[in-house]
């Protein structure tokens, strides 16, 4: 085992509000024992979740396919596994690339898309990111196994 925290990434578009929230929530419960990385599909979105305390950050296509392949766990709507979500922000081939990525997604139930989950209940996004937090909280913080 080594000392470098698990690499987490919150993928947003639009105005990068549902991002931040997350990354708020993270950063209160385990300061900088977490590293999240803000990615956003636009610069504004990225720029929201730098504020909200993000480790570091990025913008676009390009760089979302090419870090989410090193994440350890992905956090984002349900929508960003959805090519074309996001009125379109969320392009085919970041959505592809955050399906393959080996990483662990945590995925919130919430969608603008034509889309409906059967069996979920509509509960806050506040209480929805609580529980995301109590859940897999401490997965965040373990170890990450030494890279040969």
């Amino acid at each position: 085992m080594n000392n470098t925290p698990k690499k987490i990434c919150v993928i947003d578009g639009q105005g990068g509000g549902i991002g931040s929230t997350i990354i708020r929530k993270l950063k209160e419960r385990f300061g900088e024992d977490v590293e999240i990385l803000a990615l956003g599909t636009n610069a504004i979105a990225t720029a929201q979740m730098l504020k909200a305390r993000a480790n570091r950050g990025a913008s676009g296509i390009n760089a979302i396919v090419q870090t989410v392949r090193n994440a350890d766990y992905i956090i984002g709507t349900v929508g960003i596994i959805m090519p074309n979500a996001m009125m379109g922000e969320l392009t085919p081939e970041m959505a592809e690339a955050i399906s393959l990525s080996p990483a662990k997604k945590i995925l919130i139930p919430l969608t603008q898309e034509n889309l409906e989950i059967v069996g979920l209940t509509s509960i806050p996004l506040p209480q929805l990111v609580d529980d995301l937090v109590d859940k897999y909280g401490e997965n965040f913080l373990k170890q990450c196994p030494t890279q040969d």
